[in-house]
């Protein structure tokens, strides 16, 4: 599969970082600016650090490359630094929180996302501890980013999880989950099946993140059911290095089909693997992808799905993305929400944020949800 000729060459030096040796000036400028654009600078700073690797980087190349490190290196102490805030608040409640996504990567005992660019901390909590955790959470600075009712009835009636958190000193955002896909979405996962699998953080009694096959089949899940990839291929690089890593184990890919398969996400979790092949070649067995498509759902197996995301995935401000890409874009937009809601319920949220655009003040910056 290829992503245009910017990306391409930025997937290639990430698989075989060699291949930078042979750059010229403009295509270490290409390279960057690429990678900066798909917030994949980080990953690619790491992957360039052996000397090998790193031979013939030019001098300017080489200072962007360093900065990155040095930002990827805070961003993974400040989601550590979360992680023991997190313990303080929610410790004393006696219910499970399980770290999601990247800060997951940074805790978790298996060294993942090296390199990576981080935003929101997301966290999994039981549904009926919600507004414990809440109430406990604002006792320690944290305050709702959506003040508008409408946003409010949107994540609590429907959505998996409540509206953003912005900590008051700190500025960081915290998305509280109670499941990991929409209350209304077509695939129904059971957390609690996610939960009893997880594995403790040492030395953070309160806090866990998901087992291996979980971890994987959430970004897998994340990744295709997200409606904006401006991070698509940033998380499709994270699920190529949790096939190679995990996927060193042989039983690994006998858990991985039975925990998808058995919590309603074969489908995502085939699409997303399929996807990672074509872009990355990652290493899946094709027995494996054989056993989830006999279970997945008839609309998660269209042929034509992989490269349309493949277009999607494309950086929308490169000058090799066309018509084409837009398209996709689109089409992935409306593929996501179509499996988030029903067409009744998705009809009348989509005319709510229509109409709350056309009559937002030209001041208020908050955007509607997604």
């Amino acid at each position: 599969m290829t992503l245009g000729v910017e990306t391409d060459r930025l997937v290639a030096v990430l698989r075989a970082p060699a291949r930078a040796a042979g750059l010229d000036g403009a295509q270490w400028s290409s390279l960057i600016a690429t990678a900066r654009a798909c917030n994949l600078i980080g990953a690619l700073a790491h992957k360039l650090q052996p000397p090998d690797a790193a031979a013939g980087v030019p001098a300017g190349a080489a200072r962007h490359l360093a900065g990155a490190l040095q930002l990827a290196a805070r961003q993974r102490l400040s989601v550590q630094w979360e992680a023991h805030c997190l313990q303080r608040a929610l410790g004393d409640l006696g219910v499970p929180v399980m770290l999601l996504k990247g800060a997951a990567y940074v805790m978790a005992p298996e060294p993942l996302g090296r390199g990576r660019m981080f935003g929101d901390i997301d966290v999994l909590v039981p549904r009926q501890a919600l507004g414990e955790v809440e109430s406990a959470l604002m006792l320690d600075g944290w305050v709702s980013a959506k003040a508008d009712d409408y946003d409010q009835r949107y994540y609590r009636q429907w959505m998996h999880e409540i509206p953003p958190m912005t900590h008051i000193h700190r500025g960081t955002v915290i998305d509280v989950h109670h499941t990991i896909l929409p209350l209304t979405a077509r695939n129904a996962p059971d957390p609690a099946q996610i939960v009893a699998r997880a594995r403790p953080v040492p030395g953070l009694p309160a806090l866990c993140v998901p087992a291996p096959e979980d971890l994987l089949i959430h970004s897998v899940t994340h990744l295709v059911h997200e409606g904006e990839l401006h991070n698509g291929l940033r998380d499709l690089h994270d699920i190529d290095g949790m096939l190679r890593g995990f996927g060193a184990e042989p039983a690994f890919w006998g858990r991985l089909v039975a925990n998808a398969a058995g919590n309603d996400l074969a489908g995502p979790l085939v699409l997303g693997l399929r996807l990672a092949q074509a872009v990355f070649d990652s290493p899946v067995p094709e027995a494996t992808l054989a056993t989830l498509d006999a279970a997945a759902a008839p609309p998660w197996r269209h042929a034509w799905l992989p490269a349309v995301y493949g277009q999607a995935l494309r950086p929308p401000t490169r000058a090799d993305v066309g018509a084409r890409a837009a398209a996709a874009r689109g089409l992935v937009y409306i593929r996501s929400h179509a499996q988030r809601m029903p067409l009744p319920l998705l009809l009348r949220h989509l005319s709510a944020k229509a109409w709350k655009g056309l009559s937002r003040r030209p001041d208020e910056a908050e955007a509607p949800p997604p």
